[in-house]
Formats: C-alpha cells, sequence, structure tokens
C-alpha cells in the first residue's frame, strides 16, 4: 500500500515553495522557486502574477515528478500565502489587469489619507476591522488600481472583475478559474472585511467605492476549496486549506488556544498571541487580527499581531554594512566570547520604533561604548537588542490581552541562535520553545489541510508530533535582569524623539 501525504504550496513575496509533508508531521522533501521584485518606482514594489502563478505551479510540478508521486497519494493541498499583496483579474479571460501591489508597497498612502484621515473615520474602520488604517492593507491597493487601469472602475461594476489576494489568486489558477474564494484570516488583512460580523462589510466597501461584485467567498481556513484542474499540474487533487501565512505559523506552532503565542524571527518579528473568542481591543496600536480555527469551529477565534520592524535585519547589517562579522553564524561564537556587553546597548531604530513606543522618526543609537569595546561587545549588543524588543512587544500584548505568555513558541531563522533564546527566556522570565521542525508556516497549511480531510484526526495528534522540541528556560538572576532592562529602557528614551 503507497503512502500518502499533505502538500503544502507556501507562497512568500520572494519565492515559492512546494512542501510534502508525512503523516508524523515531517517535511519529507521541498522545493523551493524563486521568482523577480518589480520596482517601478522608489517606494513602489510589484510582482508579476504570472510569475507567482508559474513559480507555485513549477514548484508542485517538480515535487510530484521528483517524488514520483501520483494524484492518489496527496491527500490534499494547503495554501499559505504572503498577505495584502493585491491582484484584480477578468473573469472571462483570467488575465489581470495590472501587475500584483505588494503588501510592502507604500504608493497609495495618499489614498488612506484622503479617505481615512478624518480620526472619526479612522477609529470606525479600526473598529470594524481590527486594523489601524494604512496603505499597508488591501483596500487602498484596489482603490488604486481601479484608479489607474482605464475602464477598471466600470468592469468592475458591471461584475467583469475580481479581485484577490495571493490565495485567491492560486484557488483560482488551480482550479481553472472554478472558484473565486478565500479564507477569514486573508480577508481580515484587507481592511474591508469586518472581523466581529464574518463578512465584507458594506460600509468599507463604499468607502473606498470598492464593488462588492469584485470579492472573493470567504469559506473557513478549513475547508473544501476546489480541486486542481489546471493543465500544468495533476488533475483532481483536493484543495484543503487556504490561511495567511503569519496565522499559519501560530497554527503549526500548536498555539490552539488563548495565551499561547508565537514569535517568527525574521528580517523583522511578527508576535502572534492567540486571544480566544475574544476580539482584543489594542492600547498599544497592535493589531487585531482573525486566527485559523481547525475544522467544525463554531465561533471565530481572534489573534493580536505585532511587530517589531528590525530583528534579523540588524544581524545584517552588521555583516553586510559594517563587515563586523563574516556570516550570521559567526554571531552567536562572539557573542558567547565575552561575558556580557561591557555596558553597550544597540538601539536598533532604523525606521523608528514599533510597538509599544510608535516613534517613526526615532532612529538607531548605540550607547556606552568605551576604548575596550571590542566587536565581540557589539554583536552581543545587537543580538541582546533583538530579545529587548521583543520584551517591549510582549508586554504589550500582555497588557492588550489581560494574559500573560506562558510559552513562547519561536521560529525563523534567528530562533537557531541558541546564545539568543536563552537570553530572550531569561529576559521575558518565560520558557521559549523552539521546534525542531522549524518549518511552521508550510506545516501550519499542511495541518489544517490533513484536519479537513481526515488525514490527522485532532488537534490533540497534532500536539504530540512536538514532543522533541527544544525548550529554554530563564536562568539568569531576576536583579540582573531588572538592571539590563533599565538600561535598554534608558537607551530607548534616549533615542526617543519625543521622550
Amino acid at each position: 500500500m503507497s503512502k500518502r501525504y499533505v502538500i503544502a504550496l507556501d507562497q512568500g513575496t520572494t519565492s515559492s515553495r512546494a512542501v510534502l509533508v508525512d503523516a508524523r508531521g515531517r517535511v519529507v522533501d521541498q522545493v523551493r522557486r524563486p521568482f523577480p521584485q518589480v520596482y517601478p518606482q522608489p517606494g513602489w514594489v510589484e510582482h508579476r502574477p504570472e510569475d507567482i502563478l508559474s513559480s507555485q505551479l513549477g514548484a508542485l510540478t517538480e515535487l510530484l515528478v521528483r517524488g514520483g508521486l501520483t494524484p492518489g497519494e496527496i491527500d490534499g493541498i494547503g495554501i499559505t500565502n504572503q498577505r495584502e499583496t493585491t491582484l484584480v483579474w477578468d473573469r472571462a479571460t483570467g488575465r489581470p489587469i495590472a501587475n500584483a501591489i505588494v503588501w510592502q508597497c507604500r504608493r497609495t498612502a495618499p489614498i488612506i489619507e484622503r479617505l481615512c484621515g478624518d480620526p472619526a473615520v479612522a477609529d470606525d474602520v479600526r473598529a470594524r476591522t481590527g486594523l489601524v488604517p494604512d496603505a499597508y492593507f488591501s483596500a487602498s491597493k484596489i482603490r488604486w488600481l481601479l484608479d489607474s487601469v482605464p475602464g477598471a472602475q466600470e468592469r468592475a461594476e458591471a461584475g467583469d472583475l475580481a479581485f484577490g489576494t495571493v490565495d485567491s489568486w492560486l484557488v483560482w489558477s488551480l482550479t481553472g478559474g472554478r472558484a473565486h474564494v478565500t479564507d477569514p484570516t486573508n480577508a481580515s488583512r484587507t481592511m474591508l472585511y469586518n472581523i466581529h460580523e464574518g463578512r465584507w462589510d458594506t460600509r468599507l466597501l463604499e468607502l473606498f467605492d470598492i464593488p462588492s461584485a469584485m470579492m472573493p467567498e470567504v469559506r473557513p481556513s478549513a475547508s473544501l476549496f476546489g480541486a486542481t484542474a489546471n493543465t500544468s499540474v495533476p488533475q483532481g487533487i483536493p484543495i484543503c486549506s487556504v490561511v495567511g501565512d503569519q496565522q499559519s505559523a501560530l497554527f503549526g506552532q500548536c498555539c490552539f488556544t488563548a495565551g499561547q503565542a508565537k514569535n517568527t524571527y525574521g528580517t523583522g518579528c511578527f508576535l502572534l498571541m492567540h486571544t480566544g473568542h475574544e476580539a482584543c481591543v489594542s492600547h498599544n496600536n497592535l493589531v487585531t487580527t482573525i486566527a485559523a480555527s481547525a475544522p467544525g469551529a463554531r465561533r471565530t477565534e481572534y489573534a493580536l499581531e505585532g511587530s517589531v520592524f528590525v530583528a534579523g535585519a540588524l544581524i545584517q547589517w552588521l555583516r553586510d554594512e559594517l563587515g563586523v562579522i563574516r556570516s550570521a553564524d559567526e554571531a552567536e561564537a562572539l557573542a558567547r566570547s565575552v561575558p556580557d556587553t561591557g555596558g553597550v546597548y544597540v538601539v536598533p531604530a532604523f525606521t523608528g520604533l514599533g510597538a509599544p513606543w510608535w516613534d517613526p522618526d526615532a532612529r538607531g543609537a548605540i550607547f556606552g561604548l568605551t576604548r575596550g569595546t571590542t566587536r565581540a561587545h557589539l554583536v552581543r549588543a545587537a543580538l541582546e537588542a533583538l530579545a529587548y524588543q521583543m520584551s517591549d512587544l510582549c508586554r504589550a500584548m500582555q497588557d492588550d490581552a489581560g494574559a500573560r505568555i506562558d510559552t513562547l513558541n519561536v521560529d525563523g531563522g534567528a530562533s537557531a541562535n541558541d546564545f539568543l533564546m536563552q537570553f530572550q527566556s531569561d529576559i521575558l522570565r518565560t520558557p521559549v520553545r523552539r521546534p525542531r521542525n522549524v518549518e511552521t508556516t508550510a506545516l501550519g497549511a499542511a495541518y489544517l489541510a490533513g484536519l479537513t480531510t481526515g488525514f490527522w484526526r485532532s488537534t490533540d495528534e497534532l500536539q504530540r508530533l512536538r514532543a522533541d522540541d527544544d525548550v529554554f528556560t530563564p536562568a539568569m538572576p531576576q536583579e540582573r535582569v531588572e538592571t539590563l532592562l533599565a538600561g535598554w529602557a534608558e537607551a530607548v528614551r534616549r533615542t526617543r524623539t519625543n521622550a
């Protein structure tokens, strides 16, 4: 009898991956296909929709071919994707009307200022969507496309155009145009979805003058979205989950109940905390969003989300701009070569400070330099800065949620650094749990698909697959922690422009 697998399609900002997962939750094989970024003007970021599609279909096909897999051996496909990136295409031909506008693109900031500049309007948008009005989200990107492509508004009003985030575009393409769908985690990032009522919000569609006929049907993250009918891939494989990347990582970390949290250490950091069935209102400018739910969930589940602007990018800066280290791997050994930072603090406010400070005009600084400061002190201070920033963000999130994070689940490139993970645990006074299998974003989509088909029976079974995780527990004396945090707070105070 042949083995069976679940495939996760992980469509990211710079590459598309296809990941093969077995019944024990192990990544058996994966294929990655990079694709180019498009920068038409400063501050503009685009993707060619055909690049997104061809890279994702190519990765899926290669995975199946080199594994000698047949459609009957694939229990289902789960899709996870870069969020907020916006596409509009013709329903009849399937052709996009323009390049996709990527989540990073800032061209639509004037639209947000024009439509949401009134504080009353901004408050209303936030109350309905859980989001701070910003060009980051999809609504203003749709408006820009309808304004900029000749005849687009009229075609949209006639029902001839479809909008979708990347997940919608992939499902539409994989099913041969049979399914125009999305899930609540992606819908909640458009700034057009009422997260409390679970529907596209008429008031917000009117605010941005976006015809409701453009919008995809919203189905639960773990449900049947269609089956493959694209001639470029094998036919008839069911698509059984769709989920935005950060919510997918939350699910992949087995954060299924209120109070559980994960942090992804990437270029920046993404911290998400499951808040159960309560959509917590943030007083620290965090985002309230929808979390992915296992099949059969009767009520919507929510999460708080916050980000640190500069995390892994700080280590890249030490390597690429300063030449202090030759590789990221060298950082851990250097940090361990000295007992402390010698009083040095690095505040990496390269693009301002995020939550809970929210000072966009702050700029990076290094404090406490002496003639005895070495590159080892500087590297250790940089790694510690990642942990301090997360500590600030965790405190803000715990304040908003009214609950303590008992264990911080971690993933992402910098989570491989044992020194950083131990220091993070010490500073938070909280255990830090790192899975042996760090492909948590792909695993989240795979888990949701497998639960939909019965490949896995329950979330309890998924929890048991995590038995071999690495756990870092607090070991630093409390007095030392308080001294270090006081020094960090003073460094931040001196960095802020509005202190």
